[in-house]
């Protein structure tokens, strides 16, 4: 996993900037009920989306939460008062304290299966009754764009999704949470080049692929061998899944 602390200063500029910011925000108000209340955006980063969710819907209280001091500090620079250090999986909040909870970018960092549903049971706690949980969900199939990159990659080893939709679906209805809706969006300036790539498998992006592994130059190789190094293929189109807290009968 990378380092946030040590990525905090490049991550926006990295990952699409405000451009992509504003297309993941519009996806979410698409799910969030427009409705005064709170919203706990969860591993909001830097919060370049939570600032955004809170200018769009004065009628939420909006709080950032993130585990890195860093990203932490650059949030509240960006939304002061309205963000605090906490562990996704222990959220410092009451249960049926919230009318709705983000994750975007957040399940496919995890483990395994077992981490995503703390995490999303977490989630489904701190919500009211009648309250929304949002989230991105196959973070990792969504830049299998069918690009010749895609194609170099596709015998590279994979770990199963823990965000896989069905996965992350299967965990909030046992939890009693209900399907309420789903979107997409584009990950505006996050489209692939060869030598992005290869210098992505240097890094150890590749988590099944690391950097001093002969695997990894055999592949860095054959992308290298790829037309056009620094044109970057087609922007990935990130999911987004809604479920819905029932109300008390």
């Amino acid at each position: 996993m990378l380092d946030y602390d040590k990525e905090a200063g490049r991550y926006d500029a990295s990952r699409g900037g405000e451009v992509r910011a504003a297309a993941a925000t519009q996806a979410l108000l698409a799910l969030i009920p427009d409705t005064p209340g709170r919203l706990l955006d969860v591993a909001c980063g830097t919060g370049i989306v939570t600032r955004r969710l809170a200018a769009a819907r004065p009628g939420l209280r909006v709080t950032g939460a993130d585990l890195s001091p860093a990203m932490v500090r650059m949030a509240s620079a960006r939304l002061p008062g309205a963000i605090v250090r906490a562990d996704s999986g222990r959220l410092p909040f009451r249960t049926g304290s919230v009318d709705a909870v983000t994750t975007v970018w957040l399940l496919h960092l995890l483990d395994d299966a077992e981490q995503v549903r703390a995490v999303v049971a977490e989630c489904a706690r701190v919500l009211r009754p009648g309250g929304v949980y949002v989230t991105t969900v196959d973070k990792a199939a969504a830049h299998d764009v069918g690009s010749d990159i895609d194609a170099v990659l596709a015998s590279r080893p994979r770990r199963a999704a823990a965000d896989a939709a069905a996965t992350v679906t299967a965990h909030a209805t046992r939890l009693g949470l209900l399907p309420s809706g789903r979107t997409s969006f584009r990950g505006v300036g996050q489209g692939r080049s060869p030598r992005g790539t290869i210098a992505d498998l240097r890094r150890g992006w590749f988590t099944l692929l690391p950097p001093d592994e002969p695997r990894t130059e055999e592949f860095a190789t054959r992308l290298a061998r790829l037309p056009d190094q620094d044109r970057p293929r087609a922007d990935p189109s990130f999911s987004l899944r809604a479920f819905r807290k029932p109300t008390a009968v």
